[in-house]
């Protein structure tokens, strides 16, 4: 990871235009959203197989593929792909909580790639590629210091490693910037291109919700009432 003295220096502006509208969600990918929208970003290797996995999820309002956790403003995605920017393909989720919670977002989150290789997914190497979770609400931190032990115990239960999922506070991470517009839906555009995510055959073990108490309200990682 190259310091902030290091990194490329970037550039005030963005360099290039997106799409106002969701390829797949019809939704704005840079906001307006809902009153009581709430966002977390996460990233699991190339950004494209993890935008997909998220905008499929109930209750997610809009997602967006980007860069984020470094140091160069406004990068390009030529310029994250050299190490030297520090950012990690990040996508942002954008959420009603009173139709899903941090926990269930997460569950997809931990099911769905390799969170023991560090800075690295498969054939996809380097910083860029690392695993993180960058929070932005007390309950996402919770959620992701929660399932993060749960699923440690299964990977620990099937023979795997530690978990090397970077966790901070997307305040300390930094900005996010949107990636270029051919990254935004990339898989709904190209629905035969590249994807390095799917089920990893393990099961993160988040509690069933009450029925009668909505997601944010309730949801207990390896108990029910």
């Amino acid at each position: 990871m190259p310091t902030r003295e290091q990194a490329l220096p970037g550039r005030a502006e963005r360099l290039y235009s997106i799409a106002p509208t969701h390829v797949v969600l019809g939704s704005p990918i840079e906001g307006p959203w809902p009153d009581g929208s709430e966002v977390m970003y996460v990233a699991m290797g190339c950004f494209w197989g993890t935008e997909r996995i998220f905008w499929r999820q109930p209750g997610v309002i809009a997602t967006a593929a980007g860069y984020m956790g470094g140091h160069t403003p406004n990068p390009t995605y030529e310029e994250v792909c050299t190490g030297l920017t520090g950012h990690a393909e990040t996508v942002r989720v954008v959420y009603d909580p009173q139709q899903t919670s941090p926990e269930l977002l997460l569950k997809q989150f931990w099911e769905n790639h390799d969170p023991t290789t560090a800075n690295r997914q498969g054939n996809d190497v380097g910083t860029g590629y690392r695993s993180a979770i960058y929070w932005t609400t007390p309950d996402q931190e919770r959620a992701a210091a929660a399932t993060r032990e749960a699923f440690q115990q299964v990977l620990h239960e099937h023979g795997h490693g530690e978990i090397t999922t970077e966790i901070r506070s997307a305040q300390d991470a930094g900005p996010f910037y949107v990636a270029e517009d051919l990254h935004q839906g990339y898989l709904h555009k190209n629905p035969m291109g590249y994807c390095n995510h799917g089920p990893n055959g393990m099961t993160c073990p988040v509690g069933i919700v009450r029925q009668d108490e909505l997601p944010s309200q309730k949801s207990v990682l390896g108990q029910s009432d």
